[in-house]
């Protein structure tokens, strides 16, 4: 009897979370179809509007143009920083020096720093490179993303020296170990890493709103964040069918990069 009653105090338990986790969801998806007003008052249940938000979003904004801005950026930085801190990571672990501990221990304390203390002498960088307005100065900066180079490390800590010596012996250089061998074998750690990568560059904020100053060249978050700030009475409902725009292609990554996600984050070494 006991034991029932604990089981079904952990069911509720686990319910209750599952509600309070879903409803924001839920709420975002049902205030889309209601007018600003109906979301004022808190109604939050389904409503009729959902194709004239849905109008007076895209007659507005160039949703297209702006969801490629994002898409294009996210992608390029996804590619480009699991590129680069998997090869520094896979350095920093397998062929270590003094000052290779040194400079990587450096690098552990930048992490540190709070990103919005970066962002002026980031903007000034680009400003003197000439790249204000540019796409490349939101990618530049996220490329060698230190967070990455350390859950890679941790990673390739798991990774056996045997299975690099042998390729060793077969006459195979360090970029082709890396490339033929090591790569295939961490499939799962990689797609742990795009996840985060790409919700990264998907969500960023602070630098685009810096660095990107004409609507052609805006992100979706800087629509969502203009959405609110555009009137002086916000209109819900089109916040609602943008945010749902936005999440859209997260949902999707993950869905398909699910299976891999829970082993790469445990640093599984798989196929």
């Amino acid at each position: 009897m006991k034991a029932k009653l604990l089981d079904i105090a952990r069911y509720l338990f686990l319910i209750l979370f599952s509600f309070i986790s879903i409803f924001p969801f839920y709420w975002m998806v049902a205030g889309a179809t209601n007018t600003s007003n109906q979301i004022a008052e808190g109604k939050i249940t389904f409503g009729t509007h959902l194709m004239q938000n849905i109008s007076d979003l895209f007659n507005g904004y160039n949703v297209s143009l702006i969801m490629w801005n994002s898409l294009k950026i996210s992608f390029v930085t996804v590619v480009l920083s699991l590129l680069v801190t998997s090869l520094a990571a896979f350095g920093f672990e397998k062929f270590k020096t003094k000052k290779s501990e040194i400079i990587y221990a450096i690098f552990l304390l930048f992490m540190m720093i709070p990103f919005a203390a970066l962002v002026i002498p980031l903007f000034k960088m680009m400003a003197g490179f000439h790249l204000v307005n540019q796409h490349i100065a939101i990618i530049l900066p996220a490329v060698s993303n230190l967070f990455l180079i350390f859950f890679f490390r941790q990673s390739f800590k798991s990774f056996p020296d045997e299975i690099i010596d042998s390729g060793r012996v077969e006459g195979a250089g360090s970029y082709a170990i890396f490339f033929r061998i090591v790569f295939p074998m961490m499939k799962s750690t990689y797609a742990a890493a795009t996840i985060y990568a790409f919700m990264t560059s998907w969500n960023s904020y602070l630098l685009p709103l810096v660095i990107l100053q004409t609507e052609d060249k805006y992100t979706m978050t800087l629509l969502i964040s203009g959405l609110s700030s555009s009137s002086y009475v916000a209109n819900y409902g089109v916040q609602m069918v943008a945010i749902i725009i936005a999440t859209i292609p997260t949902l999707i990554l993950f869905m398909f990069m699910q299976r891999s996600f829970v082993s790469g984050m445990l640093g599984s070494i798989k196929g």
